[in-house]
């Protein structure tokens, strides 16, 4: 799963053009994230959006099911 720090997230929509799979953005540009477990087929791309946010807003969590 993505987690956000919305203290840190200035909304720039990187992660969403990134990784649409998951993340998509509200009226103010700001991250959605769907809390679906990520697939090993899709992983690749939820850590190219989390290492690519500019603002360093987002990291990779286990899901705790």
């Amino acid at each position: 799963m993505i987690a956000v720090d919305m203290v840190k997230c200035a909304g720039h929509g990187v992660c969403a053009d990134l990784f649409p799979e998951r993340i998509t953005l509200d009226d103010w540009g700001y991250p959605m994230i769907d809390p679906t477990e990520i697939g090993a087929d899709i992983v690749m791309h939820a850590r190219r959006a989390v290492e690519s946010c500019p603002m360093l807003a987002l990291r990779l969590v286990k899901s705790e099911r």
